[in-house]
């Protein structure tokens, strides 16, 4: 199982993608569908789709963090952001991070948050294309050879935490505020 994380962008069009990839046949087979057997309120798993009816490999549950708040935001999310995702997908097996000859063995769950004011679906794609491929790669280096230096890495910025929406002594950031 690779577990991986990536924000890219700054302000309202941002991105913020988690990945759990893993065999279709293990747990991960087993969570995606089940979430894609549970949908509620706001959220609805769906297969993320490069064209109608040519869903990526390997098969991506998308999966929206964000409750859809309005035409606009699910617009934003369930087009321009899950084109992201799927084109993330895409470029990730391209690259080599998600092996070609086990994309019809694996599926992937990505959490997608969209801002409900995200204001550019360019921006979005992106965003989202980026930072999909992103997250890919760092579960790929979190659970391979450069896994002893993403610890060093972590242990060394504990007490420097960071986000786009706080900084310990920096103070509370808005979303829509923009890089900090």
């Amino acid at each position: 199982m690779r577990i991986g994380e990536s924000f890219i962008g700054d302000g309202v069009d941002a991105a913020h993608i988690n990945t759990v990839l893993g065999a279709r046949d293990g747990p991960v087979g087993v969570a995606w569908a089940t979430a894609l057997a549970t949908p509620r309120q706001g959220h609805v798993p769906f297969v993320a789709v490069l064209q109608p009816g040519l869903p990526t490999r390997p098969l991506t549950l998308f999966v929206n963090k964000a409750t859809i708040e309005g035409d606009r935001h699910a617009t934003l999310t369930w087009g321009a952001a899950q084109a992201g995702v799927a084109a993330g997908v895409a470029d990730a097996v391209h690259a080599g991070t998600v092996a070609r000859e086990q994309v019809d063995e694996l599926v992937l769950i990505a959490a997608v948050w969209v801002n409900p004011l995200a204001e550019y679906a360019d921006a979005v794609y992106t965003n989202n294309r980026e930072a999909t491929a992103r997250a890919l790669a760092a579960g790929a280096a979190a659970s391979g050879p450069a896994a002893g230096e993403l610890l060093e890495q972590v242990l060394a910025a504990r007490d420097q935490p960071a986000n786009p929406f706080y900084r310990p002594g920096g103070g509370h950031h808005s979303p829509a505020g923009g890089a900090w």
